[in-house]
């Protein structure tokens, strides 16, 4: 990655017009894998980003605190209103060059033969299927390294949840990463210090360069444009100064648009462009796999900081679509999350050395929406019946699997309950637990500009373009028709780079 590739908006003076023959919105995991193929396919690619250009050399020296502010979507406190009986959800996203590459753990999951079994018969995509698909995820995971995780990597805190499924006979399974070279700082939500994860910006965007992309961060594209018909370019704002408010006026002009600026921003983008108004679809059908952590405490330390962030996960709940993830927490930002205040507070931050986490989320229906109201983005949620069933079997589950490993006490995600021992929880009613108590929280937002075989009931067709507008072309996780169960990037990498070798095949228009 070069200094002549990446050009800065906040730098830049005045107005900025471009020409290209693509224009990708987005450098995420779908938008850099479109871009370093057309790239390398010989096409003129401009990339376009919101956020920031914050290379591995400082983000790596960065306070989890300070990355947060810098590099994540509103601070990493952007929040899905729970409608009816639902929690509010904390929906972290990336923004920043990489997008949300750079901010997850590197889990690598394919798409799941059971959901690609679902698009194909109740959604007709029948193109997306194993046999089909193979030979893309291959391809990315060649790419970006997915390897398993040793378990050598393993933390003391997953290996006590582990335990505790041995003892139970629950099954679990090692995870798969991006990673080469990993030494298991546990700093990966924070971009990894040491070069060791393969995210979009240290693995396909150098592609995209070095075939002569370059791409131009804190871009806020606001709409995209067209002509005779067909969509032609974009426009939008340069941001700078301080609070990024906007400044010079940002025009693309391009023989075909990409649109891949995520689950949230990307159907905002098509609203404001007049896409996708046929179907009504367009910021429907949100799926987040709402997210909820279990905290036990162990007499023994446990310094579970120590290892990959994630290393394990666990199907045994699979009947109630319930996943079950290895994750840790940096101890600064662990503290915030414990009970009490003042003094109680500190009682239990202290034992934060003897602290094992682990995490649970749920293969959601989807009833969320992103939506405008009086000019300002909300992002509404209601989870369906059965997977609003299938929280306090989540918490329950994980925190018996807890005590079968050696725990003395959990802490729960609910607010106010405290610590909880083995007898306390059997006396719990935690199917009467109030949506408002309970703490959720989500770095896989889905489904808003979903895929389908005809327009009155999706937004994009099998290969990512807008039924209403040709050549404009969606390319993230908005298109995935439905929740997977299991962490997204993988899944997001092979259906961008599925539309890159359509797109790659398919001519330009003049």
């Amino acid at each position: 990655m070069t200094d002549e590739s990446i050009v800065e908006g906040r730098a830049h003076s005045g107005d900025l017009s471009l020409d290209a023959d693509v224009v990708v919105v987005g450098s995420g995991a779908g938008g850099a894998v479109v871009a370093a193929e057309l790239a390398e396919a010989g096409q003129r690619v401009v990339i376009l980003e919101e956020g920031p250009h914050v290379p591995p050399e400082r983000y790596s020296r960065m306070r989890p605190s300070e990355n947060m502010r810098h590099m994540w979507r509103d601070g990493g406190l952007t929040f899905a209103v729970g409608l009816g009986d639902t929690p509010v959800i904390n929906v972290m996203m990336g923004q920043c060059v990489g997008g949300s590459s750079v901010l997850t753990g590197g889990v690598c999951f394919r798409i799941p033969d059971s959901v690609m079994h679902e698009w194909v018969t109740e959604h007709g995509l029948d193109d997306i299927n194993p046999k089909r698909m193979e030979p893309v995820f291959e391809e990315v995971e060649r790419r970006i390294h997915v390897e398993e995780v040793p378990a050598s990597m393993r933390s003391r805190s997953t290996q006590h949840f582990l335990n505790g499924l041995d003892a139970l006979g629950l099954g679990w399974q090692p995870m798969r990463r991006n990673t080469k070279g990993c030494n298991g700082c546990g700093r990966c939500n924070f971009g990894c210090p040491h070069g060791a994860k393969l995210s979009v910006d240290v693995s396909y965007l150098p592609r995209a360069f070095a075939a002569g992309a370059r791409l131009y961060s804190d871009c806020r594209v606001e709409q995209v444009t067209s002509k005779s018909g067909r969509a032609n370019g974009v426009t939008g704002r340069l941001l700078g100064g301080a609070g990024r408010k906007p400044r010079g006026r940002l025009t693309v002009r391009a023989r075909r648009v990409v649109v891949a600026a995520g689950a949230y921003a990307s159907p905002l983008l098509l609203m404001q462009s007049g896409v996708g108004r046929r179907s009504g679809q367009v910021g429907r059908n949100l799926t987040v796999h709402p997210g909820f952590r279990v905290m036990a405490r162990f007499k023994d330390p446990v310094q579970g900081w120590k290892g990959a962030l994630q290393s394990a996960y666990s199907d045994a709940f699979e009947r109630d679509r319930i996943t079950m993830t290895s994750l840790f927490i940096p101890p600064g930002a662990l503290a915030g999350t414990l009970p009490g205040i003042g003094l109680a507070h500190q009682r239990v931050a202290e034992s934060i050395p003897n602290l094992a986490v682990f995490g649970g989320m749920i293969h959601d229906e989807g009833g969320g929406r992103i939506h405008q109201v009086f000019g300002r983005t909300l992002m509404t949620y209601r989870m369906a019946p059965k997977d609003r069933a299938a929280i306090p079997v989540l918490m329950r589950g994980m925190a018996e699997v807890f005590f079968a490993g050696g725990a003395e006490e959990v802490y729960l995600p609910v607010l106010g309950l405290g610590s909880v021992d083995r007898d306390r929880l059997a006396r719990i009613d935690l199917e009467h637990v109030p949506a408002t108590a309970l703490e959720s929280a989500s770095q896989h937002p889905l489904g808003t500009c979903r895929m389908g075989v005809a327009p009155h009931g999706s937004v994009v067709d099998p290969f990512g373009q807008a039924w209403d507008l040709p050549e404009l072309y969606v390319a993230d996780g908005s298109i995935l028709p439905t929740s997977l169960g299991v962490n997204p990037q993988l899944s997001i990498m092979s259906m961008a780079l599925r539309i890159a070798w359509h797109l790659r095949e398919k001519k330009l228009p003049s």
